[in-house]
């Protein structure tokens, strides 16, 4: 195993990976840890260090009394920044770097890929690949930064859970793939923060829109009204953003639309 200094192009592996992983799996005996240490020539002992390097410089993570490993360099606070401004670009370039070193590797998600029709143009495949690369890394960073639990029902069925944008893919591209502009939800949850019958306040309560508390439905009564006024509960990582939380409120919730 190499005793030299990481790579900027390890770092973005890790830093790739540390979004990936729920916070208590960070450590040396992680298959994903140890996938990576084999690719990249470390210790699994070295990755898992430098992932709660990663930690240290998460403000979720500090801002709960968490410390992470003190001891980042300044490269990481680097690739750190990187991510941060370019989210779609970092996010497909590692997913590619890790396939060069492992050719051996499937696709993230073999089974969509293997869906692209054979006679789509190399361009076209390519695009499509790369939209299920960002995708994928979204849902999963999303995904365990929420313990992989709906942050409003507790529900941790995955085939029911959705990696849900607080401000649209549509509405802002720099921000399509930032985990603070994600929350975990089930898919009805989803459908109704999407449509904006529900919404956050900026303390991360839940708002139930009139429109909601006037209707008599059982399944409303019973699953939707006792939303109203509840904390969602906080991701281990990548809280949601003020700002964010704030757009969706005053654009795209109903009883803020008349």
């Amino acid at each position: 195993m190499t005793t030299t200094r990481w790579t900027k192009e390890q770092l973005k592996l890790a830093f790739h990976l540390y979004c990936q992983l729920p916070f208590g799996k960070l450590d040396m005996r992680t298959p994903d840890v140890i996938g990576l240490a084999k690719l990249i020539g470390r210790t699994p002992s070295a990755v898992s260090m430098k992932l709660n390097n990663f930690a240290s410089l998460d403000p979720a993570i500090t801002g709960t009394g968490r410390k992470g490993l003190v001891g980042a360099s300044n490269l990481d606070r680097e690739v750190w920044a990187e991510f941060h401004a370019d989210w779609e670009k970092l996010a497909v370039e590692c997913e590619m770097l890790r396939r060069n070193l492992d050719n051996a590797a499937l696709p993230e998600d073999e089974a969509d890929e293997l869906l692209v029709p054979e006679d789509y143009s190399g361009e076209t495949r390519k695009i499509i690949t790369e939209q299920r690369i960002k995708q994928n890394f979204f849902r999963r960073a999303v995904l365990s930064s929420y313990r992989g639990r709906c942050c409003m029902s507790g529900l941790s069925e995955p085939r029911l859970l959705i990696a849900s944008h607080i401000v649209p893919w549509s509405k802002d591209k720099a921000n399509r793939l930032n985990p603070s502009n994600g929350l975990c939800l089930s898919a009805i949850h989803d459908k109704a923060f999407d449509k904006g019958l529900i919404t956050l306040t900026d303390d991360f309560k839940i708002a139930v829109s009139e429109e909601l508390k006037r209707r008599k439905e059982t399944f409303v009564i019973e699953v939707l009204l006792p939303l109203n006024g509840r904390t969602i509960e906080p991701p281990d990582r990548f809280a949601p953003q003020a700002e964010f939380i704030a757009w969706h409120r005053n654009e795209l919730f109903l009883d803020n639309r008349k």
